[in-house]
């Protein structure tokens, strides 16, 4: 394997380094895209009690704190008695902010699974630029020796699309799976103001009686 990387010239270096920034990105990547960080079963369970439980600081502080759907949702609690237009911009914004992080290192990502075949091309371009000012001083004299120098200047090709291609597939499988969290933390916003709008009072209805049934005259 090291011999190799040496056949290949200075190009495999990069080439090795994106393949790491790869591997670690997508183990970052892979631990942080997971649903119940991001969209917490428990979470999701506990909307109606924050609803009904009121909309002080404290409880809207913790909520941004606990994961990217609490942070939107606190966007949303913090908005309450606003105008919705303002509600929802608000929520927009906290979205808008959530889908930054989830996006982190992606463009990183797509970069090397673009750039690798292209370093990978470099390096064969100079590898043959070699082999052939080797024939224009000494003549083709051994075909041998022609033929290996022309394998090795294709090893760095190979090493860019090894890296390439995987890296390529897990950016496509990342942001997929963005898009599926994105859509699920959308349902669970809609669901937490279908739960506020039940909450409050109708027209004629007292406040702390909201949400339930009327009781009978004594």
């Amino acid at each position: 394997m090291l011999d190799l990387i040496a056949a290949g010239g200075w190009v495999m270096l990069p080439i090795l380094l994106c393949s790491a920034m790869a591997l670690a990105i997508t183990l970052e990547r892979g631990w942080a895209l997971r649903t119940r960080l991001v969209i917490p079963p428990r979470l999701v369970k506990q909307m109606p009690e924050l609803v009904r439980a009121g909309f002080d600081a404290d409880r809207i502080r913790a909520l941004r704190a606990d994961s990217p759907l609490g942070r939107i949702l606190a966007a949303a609690l913090a908005s309450h008695g606003d105008d919705w237009t303002i509600t929802r911009e608000r929520i927009e914004e906290a979205g808008r902010h959530v889908l930054h992080e989830l996006e982190r290192y992606l463009n990183t990502l797509g970069t090397i699974a673009a750039v690798t075949p292209l370093l990978g091309l470099l390096g064969t371009v100079i590898g043959m630029i070699k082999v052939f000012a080797a024939i224009t001083a000494s003549g083709v004299g051994n075909p041998q020796a022609l033929a290996g120098g022309i394998s090795e200047a294709l090893l760095t090709t190979a090493a860019g699309l090894t890296v390439a291609i995987p890296t390529l597939m897990v950016y496509r499988y990342f942001r997929g799976r963005i898009d599926e969290l994105v859509v699920g933390m959308e349902s669970e916003v809609i669901r937490l103001m279908e739960l506020i709008a039940h909450e409050e009072p109708g027209p004629g209805e007292p406040a702390e009686e909201a949400g339930q049934p009327a009781r009978a005259p004594s």
